[in-house]
């Protein structure tokens, strides 16, 4: 069994849900050497998340984005996790909610995602930084 690992910075992005299946890919050229495999995508932070999804029509996007709002909304007055903003006991709960950590299938040196599946980082703050990302491709 043969075993990689990277771990990238991607850029910072605006509040919302990203695709970066292309980022990925590029950062880990190694599963083209596995033809039965996984491979685990894992977020190092705790106010964003990853999921897979939609990759063609944006707007699935911006629905996400929108519908996990209203489900946890800021200011509430329950929240005593507050001195880093409005924004941040929320992209907390997102974050659990949506959770830190995807597995990819990979066959014949490709991920074995659906035809209209890509991965999101979905970043839950209104200003980060650029967020780390922990590749492992394993298999044989």
């Amino acid at each position: 069994m043969q075993f990689f690992q990277k771990e990238i910075r991607l850029q910072a992005f605006s509040r919302g849900f990203h695709l970066i299946t292309n980022e990925v890919l590029k950062a880990i050229p190694d599963i083209s050497e596995i033809k039965i495999g996984q491979l685990q995508v894992f977020i190092k932070h705790t106010s964003a998340s990853l999921t897979i999804n939609e990759n063609a029509d944006p707007t699935v996007r911006l629905d996400f984005e929108s519908h996990i709002n209203k489900m946890v909304p800021e200011n509430q007055n329950y929240y005593k996790h507050t001195f880093e903003g409005s924004d941040d006991m929320p992209a907390h709960i997102k974050a659990s909610l949506m959770g830190n950590s995807i597995q990819i299938p990979i066959t014949n040196g490709r991920l074995n995602l659906g035809i209209w599946q890509g991965i999101y980082i979905c970043e839950h703050r209104n200003r980060a930084n650029g967020r780390q990302l922990v590749l492992t491709a394993y298999g044989n």
